[in-house]
C-alpha cells in the first residue's frame, strides 16, 4: 500500500482529496494546523496536527515513514487561508515550501510531488482564446504571487531531481454544494454587499468544482508512471459558471436575497472606480474582475482531460 502525505490536509479541499485517496487504496498521512474531523477514525488514516512552520514534526514524519507521494495543498486559500493573503503569509508559505521540498525531492522513497497552485499566475489574456499552460505569467494578487514562487522552487528542485514525478496544479476558484463563497462573491458588489446581475447574467466565470479536482489528482497518481508526465496541468470545470447559474443554484439550494439587475455601463464605471480606489484589490482573491465578464475567458484543460473526464459542475456538485 503506498503512503501517500498531504500537507494542509484538513482544510476543505485538502479533506476532499485525502477522502479520495483512501477511497482509492492509499495509506494517507494529513499535515495541518487542527484536525478537521472529515477523515478522523478511517482505516488508514492518521493527522499530524502542527504548525506549516513546525520543522522538527514535519521532519518526523518523513523520517518515521515511508512517503511516496507528497501531494502540497497547504498555504492554499479556501483550504487554509481567508480571502485577504497577507505578506506575512507570503513569506510563510516560502519558507514552508524550501523546508518540504527539500524532503520531498531528496527523500529516496519519494517518486511523486504534486504542488497545487492557481490560474491566477496567468497573465489575463485580452483575446477570448482559452488559457493554456503556456500562456504568459502576470501574477498580480498576493496570493498569484506566493503561488508563483512556489511553482519557481519547485521547478527548480525538479532540474536536480530529474528521477521524480512532479505536477503543477493551476486551478480555479473551487467550490461544493455547501462552500459557496466563491460563487456568491461573483454576484455581490464588493461596496455595499448587494447581489447584482449584468443584463440577463449570460457571463461566465471560469470556477472549479472541488471534486474535479479531486479526480484529477486521483487519476494523476494512479497512472503517472513515468517522467513524461511531469508538467503544468490547468483543472477547472469544462464549462463556464454563468451568473445565471450562480443565482438559480443559490435560490434552489441555499438562500439568496434580492437580485438587481444592472445595466452595463452604470455597473462598469462604478465598480472600476471602487477596486482602482481599493488598496486590497492585489491581496483579495475574491474579487469580481471585469475584464473576465466581458471577455469570458476560460482554462484550456486538454492536457488534463488525457487522465480524466471532469464530470462534475454547479449543477451536480455535491
Amino acid at each position: 500500500m503506498e503512503k501517500v502525505l498531504v500537507t494542509g490536509g484538513c482544510g476543505l479541499i485538502g479533506q476532499h482529496i485525502c477522502s479520495g485517496l483512501l477511497k482509492k487504496g492509499f495509506e494517507v498521512i494529513a499535515i495541518d494546523r487542527e484536525e478537521s474531523g472529515y477523515n478522523e477514525g478511517k482505516l488508514h488514516y492518521s493527522s499530524v496536527i502542527c504548525s506549516p512552520t513546525d520543522k522538527n514534526a514535519i521532519a518526523e514524519v518523513f523520517e518515521k515513514n515511508k512517503i511516496n507521494i507528497v501531494i502540497l495543498a497547504a498555504c492554499t486559500v479556501d483550504n487554509d487561508l481567508g480571502p485577504i493573503v497577507t505578506e506575512e503569509q507570503m513569506q510563510e508559505s516560502a519558507s514552508v515550501d524550501k523546508f518540504i521540498f527539500r524532503y520531498a525531492f531528496t527523500d529516496e522513497n519519494v517518486k511523486m510531488v504534486m504542488l497545487l497552485s492557481t490560474d491566477q499566475v496567468y497573465q489575463f489574456p485580452k483575446s477570448r482564446e482559452p488559457i493554456r499552460e503556456d500562456s504568459d505569467l502576470k501574477p498580480v494578487t498576493n496570493y498569484a504571487v506566493m503561488k508563483y514562487k512556489s511553482e519557481k522552487e519547485i521547478v527548480s528542485e525538479v532540474s536536480r531531481h530529474k528521477d521524480k514525478i512532479c505536477c503543477i496544479i493551476r486551478f480555479s476558484p473551487v467550490y461544493t454544494l455547501n462552500f459557496t463563497d466563491n460563487l456568491i462573491a461573483k454576484i455581490t458588489d464588493p461596496k455595499d454587499g448587494s447581489n447584482f446581475v449584468y443584463g440577463q447574467g449570460q457571463y461566465g466565470f471560469q470556477m472549479c468544482c472541488v471534486h474535479n479536482l479531486v479526480d484529477f489528482i486521483l487519476c494523476y497518481v494512479k497512472n503517472a508512471d513515468s517522467t513524461s508526465y511531469t508538467g503544468i496541468y490547468n483543472v477547472g470545470d469544462r464549462l463556464l459558471t454563468t451568473a445565471a447559474d450562480i443565482i438559480t443554484f443559490m435560490r434552489e439550494k441555499h438562500r439568496l436575497g434580492a437580485v438587481m439587475q444592472k445595466q452595463p455601463a452604470g455597473t462598469f464605471s462604478k465598480l472600476k472606480g471602487i477596486f482602482s480606489a481599493n488598496k486590497d484589490e492585489k491581496t483579495n482573491y475574491r474579487y469580481l474582475d471585469l475584464a473576465k465578464i466581458e471577455n469570458n475567458n476560460m482554462l484550456d484543460n486538454t492536457k488534463a482531460r488525457k487522465l480524466v473526464n471532469f464530470r462534475w459542475d454547479i449543477h451536480n456538485t455535491k
